[in-house]
């Protein structure tokens, strides 16, 4: 009975062993089995991390055209003033009468002549006129020319004129020719006389 007893007992023992063997087998198989699947996970989360990524297309902003300024180009034309003819031309050679600074009297009246040629290429023609171009004009009237005067001619052009009142000193008139337009040519020719008395300063000896 107790040989039996004891027989039982190493079974049961033997029981418990293979029981607890098995039962460690399965754990350590299952915890193999969760370690397994756990690495695959992760491997293929990697696999996902580390894989080619398509980028995705981007759209950049589109920016309006803008016309283009086209350059205004501006064509100004100067225009030429009309001038008088350059193959007219006169030349002052001397005065004749009432040389430049003559003493005259308020109201007096006098011809002022000077001696003149025509240096130009072309003639004078009639109706050219001999007026007055600046300072005083003495109450001179215009003269016409009545006749033409050829190249290289030489001729006196005469002037009335009237010494003004109510001034002293100094006193110029100038004159010159102009063609049948109008336009001035040639030297301007001027006549200066003096009215009253001009007092000169007396000089002074600086110490």
């Amino acid at each position: 009975m107790r040989t039996k007893f004891i027989s039982i007992l190493i079974i049961g023992i033997l029981l418990i062993l293979l029981f607890s063997c098995g039962t460690n087998s399965n754990e350590q198989g299952n915890t193999a089995d969760l370690d397994v699947i756990r690495t695959e996970a992760v491997a293929t989360y990697a696999s996902s991390l580390t894989g080619t990524l398509v980028a995705e297309p981007t759209t950049s902003p589109t920016l309006p055209i803008l016309p283009t300024a086209t350059e205004l180009l501006v064509t100004v034309t100067l225009v030429t003033p009309p001038t008088s003819n350059p193959c007219y031309n006169l030349l002052y050679i001397n005065d004749v009468t009432i040389p430049d600074g003559t003493q005259m009297k308020p109201g007096q009246v006098f011809t002022k002549t000077w001696f003149v040629q025509n240096t130009g290429g072309c003639a004078w023609k009639p109706g050219f006129t001999f007026q007055h171009f600046g300072g005083d004009a003495m109450r001179g009237n215009t003269v016409t020319l009545t006749e033409a005067i050829q190249t290289g001619s030489k001729r006196e052009i005469s002037v009335q004129l009237v010494v003004p009142t109510g001034q002293s000193g100094l006193i110029q008139s100038s004159w010159r020719m102009a063609d049948e337009s109008g336009f001035f040519f040639g030297d301007t020719l001027s006549v200066n006389i003096v009215v009253g008395d001009i007092t000169t300063p007396a000089a002074t000896n600086t110490p």
